[in-house]
């Protein structure tokens, strides 16, 4: 494979981000290997994001659709697409420069990979770093720890628990064949929080060999009004109830998929039940991890549903 064969459909889905469109959209065509294609999809935004749009004529594609929500707008998105990797990014946060052409060129390397992630940044609206996904997570620091040399990292299977437990995936990093998404079905139009970890598991299910570029290549901006911040004790159980419907899957899953989905269920959990004692719903709290002794019968679950229980 060369690299002039990776065509790149860079996906972004929009709902009233007319402030920032401009801006992510800037950030992909300036990208030194250049999208196949970018194509906005709207997902019935009332603002001035058409118009944004315009002002990039042809070189950006525009889709409206009535509201659906982000998954159905990147679903869509993938549908129309016609590069052979598919790309993401949300319409408030950008790419940073070289982030299509690090997976490019390795991709031109090794095509057996079946998706690749790099580094991201976090920072606040106004451009205030906050932290660095892979250097912030537990999976991250044990690949980085473990080819401390390298800047491409190759993930295995037993590395995907890790990954669902505490990783650093991110959809904003993610680059994956277009025939891929498609056959996993894109993303899960039943759950508005989660989605994107629940289809990372399914991705990662059907993988052999993934990839890990230890630069970052894209920024997360953070914001107070998001949905997670308005409603933090609803979007973890939203959190909870996306990991718990793939429990069928997870009875076929390999050990290590299997480990790190209890894993990220059990801090789910706890930190539900955390967020239950601080309001004083004691009660609650407590129901909210009596689950982890049917999920994993040990004298840890037991320890974390006292350590609830002593809140009470």
């Amino acid at each position: 494979m060369t690299v002039s064969t990776i065509q790149f459909s860079v996906i972004v889905p929009n709902y009233n981000n007319a402030a920032t469109l401009a801006r992510a959209i800037e950030s992909i065509l300036g990208q030194d290997y250049p999208a196949h294609e970018i194509i906005v999809v709207d997902d019935g935004s009332r603002d001035e994001s058409a118009a944004v749009v315009a002002r990039f004529g042809a070189r950006v594609r525009y889709i409206f659709q009535e509201n659906a929500g982000v998954s159905a707008a990147r679903n869509h998105g993938a549908r129309v697409a016609t590069g052979n990797w598919l790309a993401f990014l949300d319409a408030d946060d950008i790419y940073l420069p070289g982030r299509l052409s690090a997976h490019a060129a390795w991709l031109a390397r090794d095509p057996g990979l079946d998706f690749l992630f790099g580094d991201q940044a976090q920072r606040s609206p106004d451009d205030q770093h906050q932290l660095m996904a892979i250097s912030a997570s537990a999976a991250g620091r044990a690949f980085v720890a473990r080819q401390p040399e390298v800047v491409e990292l190759v993930l295995e299977p037993d590395d995907f628990g890790a990954m669902i437990a505490d990783g650093f995936s991110e959809i904003r990093t993610l680059s994956i064949p277009r025939a891929t998404f498609i056959a996993l079905d894109g993303f899960p139009l039943e759950h508005k929080i989660g989605e994107d970890l629940h289809f990372f598991i399914r991705l990662f299910l059907r993988s052999r060999r993934g990839g890990v570029v230890n630069l970052p290549l894209a920024v997360y901006y953070i914001y107070e009004g998001s949905a997670l911040r308005k409603d933090p004790i609803g979007a973890q159980r939203g959190f909870i109830v996306a990991l718990e419907s793939l429990r069928i899957e997870m009875d076929i899953a390999s050990v290590a998929i299997r480990r790190g989905w209890l894993a990220k269920l059990r801090q789910g959990r706890l930190s539900l039940a955390y967020m239950y004692l601080r309001q004083q719903r004691k009660r609650t709290a407590l129901a909210s991890v009596l689950p982890l002794l049917r999920d994993t019968p040990s004298l840890r679950s037991l320890r974390d549903i006292v350590s609830v229980a002593r809140g009470l």
